[in-house]
């Protein structure tokens, strides 16, 4: 297939009308608990290879899991921020197949009888509208281990500090038309999961993983088409790219005639294209029989209850909830609640001072300085109630926005009091209009030959006259009130 660009890539179902593709998500998530699903070593992540391991995660024969309470508590809530129905019994299953990282040679998962089944989330697409996402179950596993291969001798080495890391599957309908549709479904999971405490979702660090089921069929045809897998993509972009791809590749192989095999690809971001890997098992390959080590996971009426009673509020009513409290627009409020240090800032933001000029500052000021620097806003030396008071003084005019800039910059470096540094600095506006008007007839009168030409016509001098003023001022003047004083005396 020849290589297109990002934009003609994005037209290939307009240039296939009779197309369309369905995509199912299975995301694992890797939860952040203390200690592993099944035994009491660390799940804390170490570049030190298998320093976390035990005879329970390395598969020693004979052993018995126990299966971390922690882990079902968090299903629960990731269940109830995904509006499943909570198992009140759910059952492990062993799913055989064999990997050098999986020592046991089967790995437990949940398999008929899952904890959680029959959710949906509604997601935001680019146009404003939302759509609902049907979840067909998530369930709770174990992770396998890590490979890792030298380029240098062509070894491979294997590192069991991942393996037993509990996750979630959490399993997605083929609801999924596009690859903008998959992007924001992603986003909306992950969101939800890091609202929920459960996991950071880390992409890089592989804690918030996808694999992506794509398959295309024409419009008037009941059935599905074959689908490929694509495998572990830990990047938003590249899931978007791989997808891209793969729709053209499968309408492509089918309009000459070919077919489109059922398989596991990988994503080449550097090429851009998909790789097959291995022909995609079935159920029956797996062998899955009920695991007799592990006990039924019961969820009682009073569990649920508990869990329920501490849900926190969720990106959808988050979002919902700051266009009607605070007035944000649906852009602002999409922003805000993409990550849930920007809400907590936020929030205590507005706390010390609700105004629009707060969200302003926050939106633009705030998070550009944190990007920059690379830094989480909750390291920012600009804390919320900083923020709030220098907000404050430019509000009721204390500085003007030449002097807040200057502020804000200041209180980033050492976090000093902005009101303090307003006094050291000298930073506060002339306000007064009886001062600024001896000014301004200053520099009219310096200016004489200017003024007959503003006044003769040229009225893009007065751009001129407030700069002269400002400068005269060094940059503490009213800005209001000197271009009424201007035009006061101009006309």
């Amino acid at each position: 297939m020849e290589e297109k660009s990002g934009s003609e890539k994005s037209t290939a179902l307009t240039r296939y009308p009779e197309y369309r593709m369905d995509i199912g998500i299975e995301i694992h998530v890797q939860l952040d608990t203390k200690s592993k699903i099944f035994c009491s070593c660390s799940n804390a992540l170490t570049d030190q290879q298998n320093q976390n391991i035990c005879v329970v995660c390395s598969g020693y024969p004979g052993v018995l899991p126990v299966l971390n309470r922690q882990v079902v508590e968090f299903a629960v809530m990731a269940g109830l921020g995904t509006n499943c129905n909570i198992s009140p019994v759910s059952e492990f299953e062993r799913k055989h197949y064999f990997y050098p990282d999986l020592p046991k040679n089967y790995q437990i998962t949940q398999g008929e009888v899952p904890i959680c089944t029959n959710g949906h989330v509604m997601i935001r697409l680019e146009d404003g509208t939302e759509k609902k996402i049907r979840l067909n179950r998530i369930h709770i596993e174990e992770d396998a281990g890590k490979n890792i291969h030298s380029d240098l001798t062509g070894e491979s080495y294997v590192d069991l500090n991942r393996t037993g890391t509990p996750l979630l599957e959490i399993v997605s309908e083929p609801d999924i038309a596009n690859a903008a549709e998959a992007k924001a479904y992603l986003k909306t999971i992950r969101q939800i999961m890091q609202y929920l405490g459960v996991s950071s979702c880390n992409m890089e660090e592989g804690s918030f993983r996808a694999d992506t089921n794509l398959s295309v069929r024409k419009k008037t045809a009941q059935e599905l088409g074959t689908r490929c897998e694509l495998k572990n993509i830990n990047s938003f972009k590249f899931i978007s790219d791989a997808i891209e791809y793969e729709v053209e590749r499968q309408i492509e192989l089918i309009e000459q005639g070919g077919k489109v095999r059922q398989e596991t690809r990988l994503w080449d971001s550097k090429n851009r294209r998909s790789l097959p890997m291995r022909s995609k098992e079935g159920m029956a390959d797996y062998r899955y029989c009920i695991d007799p080590d592990l006990s039924l996971v019961e969820v009682s009426d009073v569990t649920l209850d508990r869990i329920k009673a501490k849900m926190p509020e969720l990106p959808y009513v988050k979002f919902h909830r700051y266009i009607k409290d605070f007035n944000l627009s649906e852009y602002e409020a999409d922003i805000v609640i993409s990550d849930i240090e920007y809400t907590r800032y936020f929030e205590s933001l507005m706390q010390s001072y609700n105004h629009k000029t707060s969200v302003n500052w926050f939106l633009r000021d705030l998070l550009g300085y944190a990007n920059d620097q690379k830094i989480p806003v909750a390291a920012c030396k600009v804390t919320p109630k900083k923020l709030a008071k220098i907000v404050e003084l430019l509000d009721n005019g204390t500085i003007n926005n030449k002097g807040a800039r200057q502020l804000f910059e200041m209180v980033a470096q050492d976090g000093s009091d902005p009101e303090q540094l307003v006094e050291q600095h000298g930073l506060k506006q002339i306000g007064s209009e009886q001062e600024l008007e001896k000014i301004v007839e200053q520099i009219l009168s310096e200016n004489a030959k200017l003024v007959e030409d503003y006044k003769s016509g040229k009225q893009n001098l007065f751009g001129f006259f407030v700069g002269a003023t400002m400068k005269a001022t060094k940059g503490a003047g009213n800005p209001k009130i000197i271009q009424a004083l201007l035009k006061k005396h101009l006309n």
